[in-house]
């Protein structure tokens, strides 16, 4: 079996802007801080519902997720020093792994 996965969504507001593709948003607030978004990276839409991959100011990967019914929800985020220490992490685990004798 696998690790556990753990599926969390969080209301977060998002100020949105206008475009010649449609509503994108702009900055977002969560837990009293505020995100403005460097880089609309991709939208993936469908009925009632559409997400959108974004790269915030802070330098993390966020998916906020846009639902008639619920509003805003942050339902991804990723962190570039999170991924360096788990992938340091995980190559020191296979190094040990590997050079260990059998």
């Amino acid at each position: 079996m696998g690790e556990p996965r753990w599926c969390l969504m969080l209301q977060v507001k998002v100020e949105s802007e206008s475009s010649p593709f449609g509503d994108r948003p702009k900055r977002f607030r969560l837990d009293g801080r505020e995100v403005e978004i460097a880089e609309n990276i991709d939208r993936w839409c469908g009925a009632g519902y559409c997400y959108f991959k974004v790269k915030g100011d802070d330098g993390n990967l966020y998916i906020l997720r846009f639902d008639e019914q619920t509003r805003w929800e942050l339902t991804m985020f990723q962190s570039p020093q999170a991924q360096a220490l788990a992938t340091q992490s995980h190559t020191k685990k296979s190094r040990v792994t590997m050079d260990s004798p059998s």
